[in-house]
């Protein structure tokens, strides 16, 4: 199978945190079936502990630089001292590349060049996310998937208020429509969330090329195979189902203590 990687800061397959635990990473990317231009960019730096997954906003200008650019810069982040310092960082390079893009768009004359990102942080024993927009975050943990982080979406906000079911969510037509996103605005709404991490656990960042392709139960069960299959089996099921959007996908199980 023919998939565009993306290589940023990738090194060996698996790390050992300060703290005991190891992890091991495995990530692809796809321009899909409809699309000509693969707007989606992946970010897997396991010698630190980060992953990320940005997806340039739908109809701006440049989205695919927008993706590319974030997760370049994210791979320059260096080897944290604390968790809440690895936050910091993160929180900084990500504001900072929000006023970077919007100064490009201005310069440029664009309406907006925006991304959404959702990165995924170890430190010891605590994972981190921090995120923008609709790229998702999944934990599998003791045989039970859950989504660890929110969707900044209109259709999400329906969902909140009672006026959509979660079950036509995810065929809405206003389903892209993100309410946040890197360079979309002049201050960056950035949610985080922190927890611990458990032996066994599984991660998986995606874009929405996924989601729109493959049910929650869907990706439980892909994601207990080897995580390298897990990638390659998602993305593959994914284009078997047409993949209208580039898909990405990323996914990190946590090993024992070494």
């Amino acid at each position: 199978m023919a998939k565009d990687k993306t290589p940023l800061n990738a090194g060996p397959a698996d790390a050992e945190a300060r703290g005991g635990l190891r992890w091991v990473s495995a990530a692809a990317t796809h321009v899909g079936k409809v699309r000509k231009l693969n707007e989606d960019a992946l970010l897997e730096y396991p010698q630190i502990g980060l992953w990320a997954v940005a997806d340039g906003v739908g109809g701006a200008s440049f989205g695919d630089w927008a993706s590319s650019f974030t997760v370049q810069a994210l791979g320059r982040v260096a080897k944290p001292e604390t968790m809440s310092s690895f936050l910091a960082e993160v929180d900084d390079r990500l504001r900072a590349i929000n006023g970077a893009l919007r100064q490009q768009a201005e310069a440029g004359a664009h309406q907006a060049i925006a991304t959404t990102i959702v990165a995924l942080l170890f430190f010891e024993e605590d994972f981190a996310c921090a995120w923008a927009g609709d790229s998702r975050l999944y934990l599998l943990r003791d045989g039970w998937l859950a989504q660890v982080n929110r969707d900044h979406s209109e259709v999400q906000e329906m969902v909140d208020r009672g006026v959509l079911d979660p079950a036509a969510a995810r065929h809405h037509p206003r389903g892209n429509v993100v309410t946040r996103a890197v360079g979309a605005f002049e201050k960056l709404d950035l949610e985080m969330t922190q927890d611990r991490l458990c032996e066994g656990d599984i991660f998986l960042l995606c874009s929405d090329g996924l989601t729109k392709t493959m049910e929650d139960a869907e990706i439980a069960d892909a994601l207990k195979a080897p995580i390298d299959e897990a990638v390659d089996g998602m993305i593959e099921t994914a284009l078997k189902r047409g993949a209208p959007d580039n898909v990405t996908v990323v996914a990190v199980q946590v090993l024992g203590k070494a």
